[in-house]
């Protein structure tokens, strides 16, 4: 039999498939970065000192205003649930759109409030995970960009189209 016939058509070239490797980057990156957001979401449940507050002041009084305010805890229980459902590959599409904005105030911290080598590499690993972690998902997100979509006021669940 010749690779043309094994392949489909007479001559036509398989389709790429993406190598192995992409998918061990991609689930040693959901263990690492679900591990680190569940640690990062319980540790101040265990002990509240041991909530990184910064160097710098405006990242320390950053800090202190979510804590006082009870918003910490709120971002903190939302890291758990959304580092669960990363490290048991359940719910992926919502989970990795979830943490994109829990993400972005971490850069800034990260980017703009803390100054230093290790917070800037932090902030990179973040960038780094989420374009890892969005990529095998993104087929999903190309439909939130339709400029001028059609509602839809059915009763039924999903995609009437």
């Amino acid at each position: 039999m010749s690779e043309g016939a094994i392949n489909g058509a007479e001559g036509e070239l398989p389709e790429a498939l993406p190598g192995p490797t992409l998918k061990w980057i991609y689930h040693l990156s959901r263990i690492i970065f679900g591990g680190w957001w569940v640690y990062s979401g319980v540790m101040p449940f265990i002990d509240p000192g041991w909530q990184p507050l910064g160097q710098e002041q405006a990242a320390i009084d950053f800090t202190q205003a979510l804590i006082a305010s009870g918003l910490m805890s709120w971002i903190k229980v939302a890291e758990i649930v959304l580092g669960l459902l990363i490290l048991s590959n359940r719910a992926m599409p919502l989970a990795v759109l979830a943490v994109v904005p829990i993400n972005i105030v971490i850069l800034y911290w990260n980017f703009v409030l803390e100054i230093g080598t290790v917070e800037y590499t932090f902030g990179a690993l973040t960038i780094l995970f989420n374009i890892i972690l969005i990529w095998p998902w993104r087929r999903y997100f190309w439909p939130l960009f339709v400029w001028q979509g059609r509602p839809d006021f059915s009763t039924s669940p999903g995609i009437q189209d």
